[in-house]
C-alpha cells in the first residue's frame, strides 16, 4: 500500500501536468506557440470557378487565359475598369464579381442604339441591351455601370477617370465599320495619367497582307501599335500567352473558321476543296496579341 506522502505527490504531479503553461519569464526565448495565418484568398481565381460562369466558359479557359491575361495587364479589384463591348459577357463574368470583392469599379461599354440607321435597329439594340443588363441583377455580380461606344458615340466616361480600358477580339469589327482610329482616341482620354490600355485581337502574321476591313478576322500586331501611338499611347509590353503557332491564319471562313464559332458551307454550298473541319478543330482557338499601352502621367 502506498503511502499518504507517496499519493500526495503522485496527485501534484498530475495537477501539474494538466494546468495551464506558465507565462515564460522576460528575456528568455520561449514563446506561447501561434495558429497559423489563413492563407490569402486568391478573389481572381475564385471569380474564375465561380459557379457565375458556365462549364460551356470555362472550357475556353485553356485558349483564353483570364487570370494570366488580366494580370498582364495590371488588373486589381479596387480599380476602375472599363470592358469595350462585352458581347456574350464571357469576361464579364469573370470581371464583375472579382471587382466587387475590392469595391472597385466596373464600367460596361455596350453597343450604342443611336449608331443604328433605322428605328427597328435601335429598339432592337436597346431591347438587347436591357436584356444583356438583366442578366448581371443578381448582387453577386455587384454595381456594374453602363456606357456606350459606336462610330457616333460621345466620351466613354468622364476624361482621365478610368484605371484600365479593355478590349477583347474587336478591333477588326471597328476596321470594318472604318472607326478603329476613334476607339483609341476615347479610350486615351476617359484613361488616367498612367492608366493602361489591354488589348487582345486575332493575330495576322506580318507576312499576311493586311485587308483595311479586316474581312478575315486577323489584325497585324503592328497596325494596332500604330493605332495606339497615333492617340497619344506608348507601347507597354506583350505577352504571348494567348499565342497559338498552330494557327496559320489563313482558313476559308477567316477567323470563324475555328473554334469556338466553326464556320462551314452551307447545305448548298460547294465545300471548299480540302475541307476538313477536323484539321480546323485540331487547331483550336486564333492566335491572339496581348498588347498593354500606356498613357503617359503628366
Amino acid at each position: 500500500m502506498k503511502s499518504a506522502a507517496c499519493l500526495s505527490v503522485l496527485a501534484l504531479a498530475l495537477l501539474a501536468g494538466c494546468s495551464k503553461p506558465a507565462t515564460p519569464a522576460a528575456g528568455t526565448d520561449a514563446a506561447p506557440a501561434e495558429a497559423a495565418a489563413p492563407a490569402p484568398v486568391d478573389a481572381l481565381q475564385a471569380a474564375i470557378d465561380s459557379d457565375l460562369r458556365s462549364p460551356a466558359e470555362k472550357a475556353r479557359d485553356a485558349w483564353r487565359h483570364p487570370k494570366e491575361t488580366l494580370e498582364f495587364f495590371g488588373a486589381t479589384p479596387d480599380k476602375t475598369v472599363v470592358e469595350i463591348w462585352p458581347g456574350g459577357g464571357w469576361y464579364t463574368n469573370i470581371l464583375a464579381p472579382w471587382m466587387a470583392t475590392g469595391n472597385g469599379k466596373l464600367v460596361l461599354a455596350i453597343f450604342d442604339p443611336a449608331a443604328q440607321s433605322d428605328e427597328e435597329g435601335r429598339a432592337r439594340t436597346e431591347a438587347n441591351n436591357e436584356e444583356f443588363k438583366a442578366n448581371y441583377a443578381d448582387p453577386k455580380f455587384g454595381t456594374i455601370d453602363y456606357t456606350v461606344f459606336s462610330r457616333v458615340s460621345g466620351p466613354l466616361m468622364e476624361p482621365d477617370s478610368a484605371d484600365i480600358v479593355l478590349t477583347f477580339r474587336n478591333i477588326h469589327n471597328w476596321m470594318g465599320r472604318g472607326y478603329e482610329q476613334k476607339f483609341f482616341n476615347d479610350a486615351y482620354a476617359a484613361l488616367k495619367p498612367g492608366g493602361v490600355l489591354g488589348v487582345v485581337e486575332h493575330r495576322l502574321p506580318s507576312t499576311g497582307t493586311q485587308d483595311p476591313a479586316a474581312g478575315t478576322g486577323y489584325v497585324h500586331e503592328d497596325y494596332v501599335k500604330a493605332l495606339a501611338a497615333n492617340a497619344g499611347f506608348e507601347f507597354a509590353g506583350s505577352s504571348e500567352i494567348n499565342a497559338n503557332p498552330a494557327d496559320t491564319a489563313d482558313h476559308p471562313y477567316g477567323v470563324w473558321t475555328l473554334p469556338p464559332v466553326r464556320s462551314g458551307p452551307g447545305e448548298d454550298e460547294t465545300p471548299p476543296e480540302g475541307w476538313d473541319p477536323a484539321k480546323y478543330e485540331a487547331i483550336g482557338e486564333s492566335d491572339r496579341m496581348t498588347l498593354k499601352f500606356v498613357k503617359p502621367a503628366e
